[in-house]
């Protein structure tokens, strides 16, 4: 995938959502625009890493943030169409849990927790341009106030009538910017929108951040690659030799240790030649 010139960049790109989102009264506004209440003053984290154990999974938030209530929102760009985007929330809501609730703290002190994404496709369908999701009673049909709720905002929503100006014409900008439809900058907060971006652009120092950002986002692409074939290749060359032999387990942890793809490749020849472990292991 070629490389987005960063003079091209929009606000649907994340290097270029982030940094707008970093300063602190934007997201506010965006927040307070996504979940309808007034939002006290924010404290911003973006691109922030949660992995708590090498075998789960981690996440990489766009936009973290806290108020003074210890209340947590996480804000995502999603241009790509995602099924599974209730279970990712699900994942992000946990995630969060787990970064805010201290050993021994009881479980009412969790804060709330807001997952909003703003989604250049209708996540559902519904042709609505606001989805709000939460914990109810099947039973009662009563809503349960555990603090968890999900947002999702649809660029491409079509109840114009039911939703607030000001966030009509926050989703209008984040759908048509840079795209052929015409932007309207009759909306203060949309034109500081683009006058911020306008100013991110002409920092130096931005775009030699995201030049690096994008370099070793490939490196890590590729290094996913390498590895990926390499476990495929130790996998092979176990079977192989686990159709003839009983293999020990330390001679099997030597082969998924093994992290030079030629010698894999050779180990993986040898394996389908060899008419004994004896004679596998002394040509290793």
């Amino acid at each position: 995938m070629e490389t987005r010139k960063f003079k091209d960049l929009t606000i649907r790109d994340a290097f270029m959502f982030a940094a707008v989102m970093s300063d602190s009264e934007i997201c506010r506004k965006v927040l307070e625009l996504a979940l309808r209440i007034p939002i006290s003053e924010v404290h911003v984290q973006t691109e922030k890493t949660m992995a708590y154990h090498s075998e789960y999974h981690g996440v990489r938030l766009d936009v973290y943030a806290s108020d003074a209530n210890r209340t947590r929102f996480n804000v995502e760009m999603q241009v790509k169409l995602q099924k599974f985007l209730p279970k990712k929330s699900r994942y992000y809501h946990d995630q969060i849990d787990m970064d805010v609730l201290l050993t021994g703290e009881p479980y009412e002190n969790l804060p709330d927790t807001y997952v909003i994404f703003i989604c250049d496709f209708d996540p559902f369908g519904d042709g609505l341009y606001r989805y709000s999701t939460g914990t109810y009673c099947e039973e009662t049909g009563s809503r349960v106030y555990d603090g968890v709720e999900t947002i999702y905002l649809n660029t491409h929503g079509k109840n114009r009538e039911d939703i607030p100006e000001e966030l009509l014409q926050f989703l209008d900008y984040v759908k048509n910017i840079g795209r052929k439809e015409e932007i309207s900058m009759t909306d203060p907060f949309v034109r500081h929108l683009q006058n911020t971006i306008d100013k991110i652009k002409l920092d130096r120092g931005m775009e030699e951040r995201y030049m690096l950002l994008e370099e070793m986002m490939r490196n890590e692409k590729q290094k996913g690659i390498q590895e990926g074939s390499q476990k495929m290749l130790a996998q092979c060359i176990i079977e192989s030799l686990e159709s003839r032999f009983v293999i020990p387990v330390e001679l099997r942890e030597s082969i998924i240790s093994e992290t030079e793809s030629n010698k894999l490749s050779a180990w993986f020849q040898l394996s389908l030649k060899v008419s004994s472990l004896e004679e596998f292991e002394q040509n290793m």
